[in-house]
């Protein structure tokens, strides 16, 4: 028997039939997903080909049901940026005039620069609370690394959201006010001072300081002295970008870490 138009019989390893569904636009043989009965897979080509046929300029937030009964939400991202702006992109991203938004739902809108459209064009945003994350090498990678945004730096205190969207990571829109390990930066009567902290069964203080990157190298320190202690924590050091070895050195013996943090 012969399937309905757009729909493709395959079975799994365990022998169920399932049905995949396709359309070919543009000379572009686009995958639609896959379905448990016939009728859906068809109702999902039927969908796309309503869309590549009709005169409407679409846009993401034009999706609805009434429209797409079948067709995932962003298969319908991926088809209608096609359609609209010329290029295929496998993953849920529709093209602006200078940057693009990643759907990971109609609700839920990631604002990106174009530099990035390589890179999300072959990774797949996932969301786990706050938590935006790509699969990569068969680990979870935290997105905000790709901007200075360091493992538990506090938004507002570290860094910040210049125009205060969080979903908008675009480069001109990231703030990195701390981009160190262990340090925290304290302003009282017009006076600011970085404070190195380290985690042992709660946090200790190393010390204060007049500089940010001496604050980093005290935590630095801290961890070195932890190892050499036989810790068995991990900690992240800090990389110091504006000293050469010579200056690091020099600032890393001056600096005197308090023993009793070592006695935790």
């Amino acid at each position: 028997m012969k399937n309905l138009p757009g729909v493709f019989k395959s079975q799994k390893k365990n022998g169920d039939v399932y049905y995949r569904s396709s359309i070919t636009f543009r000379s572009k043989h686009i995958s639609l997903g896959s379905f448990d009965n016939e009728e859906d897979a068809n109702a999902a080509y039927n969908d796309a080909t309503a869309i590549i046929q009709s005169e409407n300029t679409y846009l993401p937030d034009d999706f609805s049901k009434s429209i797409c009964q079948k067709l995932d939400f962003k298969k319908w991202v991926s088809l209608i940026n096609f359609k609209n702006n010329g290029i295929y992109i496998k993953t849920p991203i529709y093209m602006r005039n200078k940057f693009f938004n990643y759907y990971l739902s109609k609700n839920d809108v990631l604002t990106f620069d174009v530099d990035d459209l390589f890179y999300y064009s072959n990774h797949s945003i996932m969301r786990r609370g706050t938590h935006l994350f790509v699969a990569e090498y068969g680990m979870q990678t935290n997105i905000a690394s790709r901007y200075g945004i360091r493992n538990f730096a506090r938004k507002d205190i570290d860094f910040r959201f210049v125009n205060g969207d969080i979903n908008d990571f675009r480069y001109a829109n990231i703030e990195i006010i701390n981009p160190y390990q262990g340090v925290t930066v304290e302003t009282a009567n017009g006076i600011t001072s970085y404070i190195s902290k380290i985690h042992i069964n709660g946090y200790n203080l190393i010390g204060k300081y007049d500089k940010i990157e001496h604050a980093a190298i005290a935590y630095n320190k801290a961890v070195d002295m932890l190892a050499d202690n036989d810790s068995t924590t991990n900690y992240e050091k800090n990389y110091i970008n504006d000293y050469s070895n010579e200056e690091y050195m020099e600032i890393y013996k001056k600096i005197h870490i308090p023993s009793k943090i070592f006695q935790k």
